[in-house]
C-alpha cells in the first residue's frame, strides 16, 4: 500500500500529492530552507555539478520533472542551455514558480507548464537531460514514471534525480529519525497550516526504494551506467542515468 498525505480520503495518490501541493505552496520555498537549514540549495547545486560532468555535451533542452516552484530548473541556468520546460501536476506551485521566473527575467528560457509526470505530454526522445528534485517520492508508480522520463531523454542523453534517502549509519540515522519524525512535522504544520503535508514527508522517505534498490527500478527503466551519491550522511541522493 503507498504512503499518502491524507489517509482519511479514498483518492488516488496523484492527487492527494496535487492537492497537498497546492495547500502549502505559498509556504514551500520558506519551509524547504528552513527545515533542511539551507542545505537544500547545496544538494541542487551539486546534482547540476554532476550534470554537467556526466553528459557528453552541454545539454540544449532540459525537462525538469516536479518542478514545483523551479529552484531546480533556476539552477540549470549555469549550463546555459535554450530552453527549460519545469512540469508539475500542482497549479498552485506552478503559479509561485511562473511569478518567481517572471520576477528574474527569465520566463523566456523556463517555461512552467501543467503535466503528469507518469504520462508526459511530450514527444519521445525530446530533451538532453531530464532532471527531478525531491519528486520521484511523490510517484504513483515510480517505474512507469522513470520510464516515462526515459522515452523523452534523447539518445546519449542524461537524467540526475535528487532525492531524500534514509541515513544508514549510527548515530546519524537515529539522529535524523528522531528530527523527522518529530521536529519537522511541528515546524511544518506551524508554519503551513498543513498537519498531513510534514507528516507524509518522513513517511514517503522511510517507505521509498533508496540506494540500491532504486538503482534496480532505474536500470530497468532503461537508463545504463547508472550511479548513486549519498549526500550529508545519506539524508539525501543524487542517481545518475543515461540513455543509450
Amino acid at each position: 500500500m503507498s504512503v499518502v498525505p491524507y489517509k482519511d480520503k479514498d483518492t488516488s495518490k496523484r492527487e492527494q500529492v496535487a492537492e497537498m501541493f497546492d495547500s502549502i505552496s505559498p509556504k514551500y520555498d520558506l519551509l524547504n530552507h528552513v527545515l533542511s537549514g539551507g542545505i537544500d540549495i547545496l544538494w541542487r547545486k551539486r546534482a547540476i555539478r554532476e550534470l554537467r560532468r556526466t553528459a557528453s555535451k552541454p545539454p540544449k533542452r532540459i525537462l525538469d520533472i516536479a518542478t514545483g516552484t523551479g529552484d531546480f530548473a533556476l539552477e540549470a541556468l549555469v549550463l546555459k542551455p535554450e530552453k527549460i520546460v519545469g512540469m508539475d501536476i500542482s497549479e498552485g506551485m506552478l503559479s509561485v514558480g511562473r511569478d518567481k521566473m517572471k520576477k528574474r527575467g527569465v520566463d523566456q528560457v523556463i517555461e512552467m507548464r501543467s503535466g503528469d509526470s507518469e504520462g508526459l505530454p511530450l514527444p519521445d526522445n525530446d530533451f538532453d537531460a531530464v532532471i527531478v528534485a525531491f519528486g520521484v517520492r511523490n510517484f504513483e508508480n515510480l517505474l512507469k514514471g522513470l520510464t516515462d522520463m526515459h522515452r523523452v531523454t534523447r539518445p546519449g542523453g542524461t537524467c540526475v534525480v535528487l532525492e531524500f534517502s534514509n541515513p544508514r549509519q549510527f548515530p546519524f540515522k537515529q539522529l535524523y529519525g528522531f528530527y523527522s519524525r518529530t521536529i519537522l512535522p511541528l515546524i511544518g504544520r506551524m508554519v503551513s497550516k498543513d498537519a498531513s503535508a510534514y507528516t507524509y514527508l518522513p513517511e514517503s522517505v522511510q517507505a521509498f526504494p533508496d540506494g540500491p534498490d532504486f538503482l534496480r527500478i532505474y536500470e530497468a527503466a532503461g537508463f545504463t551506467n547508472t550511479k548513486w551519491i549519498p549526500l550529508t550522511f545519506g539524508v539525501a541522493s543524487i542517481y545518475i542515468g543515461q540513455k543509450r
